[in-house]
């Protein structure tokens, strides 16, 4: 399910954190599909719970999943994700697409990819 890279940079949480994003966006998790309970998922992972907790927290402040009280936390719908979010991975994109153009990879490829990727296809 998830992989924590200890020579990796950035914090744990954050890497839990990208990790369930991955699975939610990929379908891996699906749409109201209940994620692992804090504790189960920090025993599964050898971390803290306290490091499960804060990732949890950031993607529901993101909106990719939502908790209820004495049930746990569940996958968001796609349409729960906020616009800062959106905005930011938009910004993201504009950024890898300028410097794509910029070192001689087509439009037309850009697009095909986006296509591709609409399909369900992995790049």
């Amino acid at each position: 399910m998830l992989n924590l890279d200890y020579r990796d940079a950035r914090p744990i949480y954050e890497q839990v954190r990208d990790g369930l994003r991955r699975l939610m966006v990929t379908g891996a998790i699906q749409e109201g599909e209940k994620l692992p309970s804090v504790r189960s998922l920090a025993s599964r992972l050898a971390i803290n719970p306290n490091t499960i907790q804060r990732a949890y927290e950031s993607l529901e402040a993101e909106g990719y999943l939502y908790s209820v009280p004495g049930k746990g936390s569940f996958a968001a719908p796609h349409t729960g994700v906020d616009q800062g979010r959106k905005e930011e991975l938009l910004g993201r994109f504009d950024a890898v697409a300028a410097e794509l153009l910029f070192l001689g990879v087509g439009g037309e490829t850009l697009v095909e990819r986006v296509h591709r990727l609409e399909g369900g296809e992995t790049a």
